[in-house]
């Protein structure tokens, strides 16, 4: 009996970098979302979701930030470290972090190969296409897989004006996508960009392109696992769904813990040795 695994893009450890673009051409769509430490990751593994993605995101979701711009290399090695223990089959990808790949395609070399050897990730993620397309060539060159970021990037918020704002130039994005791919980029993040647009990126490239804020006609999507689980309470992007309502179960659990503890409810018997 073959031991070969049910889906040929898979690995027997899991998702391939040669699996993920194969998805594309058969027609599968692939399911990203983003954890910050073992536990999640063990989850989200355990779950089947097709890759992991330690974002930037980490610098709002776990530090508190208002950007992704303070988050250093160091943190999302760090980050990236202990997502890696709790992953058995999710291709990891880690992003780059703002000034990590920006000076010099040398620099970013240099940043991205400690991401791979300090944290087992597979692939790394930039934002950027045409601006980065010597980046990602210099990336790849090297063995380094590369996952592109076209349309919003939160990194440039400073230039952009908003972390929200719809990126409608399609000139501009269809470009960035063509010039990622031809870069050697193995996928491409569309973040806030029209169905229309989307739908024209994702059938004119040969890689996949996850959506997040760019309508179902792309090979995938991606969210924050805390945002998709309602934690985060006042966050309500009309691309967002909520497939839970974690937020309010927590407190709720936290409320009763409070009560019983101070009403000597807990611990009971039960919950005391002898």
């Amino acid at each position: 009996m073959s031991d070969s695994p049910v889906y040929s893009g898979r690995s027997k450890r899991g998702m391939t970098v040669p699996g993920f673009i194969k998805a594309k051409k058969d027609g599968r769509k692939l399911s990203v979302l983003t954890a910050y430490d073992y536990l999640w990751a063990e989850i989200l593994d355990e779950a089947g979701v097709d890759a992991i993605l330690v974002g930037d995101s980490l610098s709002m979701v776990v530090q508190g930030n208002s950007t992704t711009l303070p988050v250093t290399l160091d943190e999302m090695i760090y980050h990236a470290k202990i997502v890696a223990r709790g992953i058995k089959k999710a291709l990891l990808i880690v992003d780059m972090p703002f000034l990590s790949f920006q000076v010099s395609p040398e620099n970013a070399i240099a940043n991205a190969g400690r991401i791979l050897k300090e944290t087992e990730a597979a692939a790394v993620k930039l934002e950027g296409g045409v601006s980065q397309a010597k980046t990602i060539q210099a990336l790849t060159s090297v063995e380094i897989p590369v996952m592109a970021h076209v349309g919003m990037r939160p990194q440039s918020v400073r230039s952009l004006g908003s972390m929200g704002r719809i990126q409608r130039d399609e000139k501009q994005l269809l470009e960035d996508a063509k010039a990622a791919e031809d870069a050697g980029a193995f996928g491409i993040v569309l973040e806030l960009i029209p169905r229309s647009i989307a739908k024209k990126i994702t059938e004119s490239i040969s890689i996949p392109t996850i959506g997040i804020g760019a309508g179902p006609d792309c090979d995938g999507q991606v969210l924050v696992t805390q945002d998709m689980l309602g934690l985060n309470g006042d966050f309500h992007p009309k691309f967002l769904k909520k497939y839970a309502q974690l937020r309010e179960t927590v407190t709720k659990a936290t409320q009763s813990y409070i009560s019983e503890v101070q009403n000597g409810v807990f611990p009971a018997e039960e919950n005391s040795h002898d």
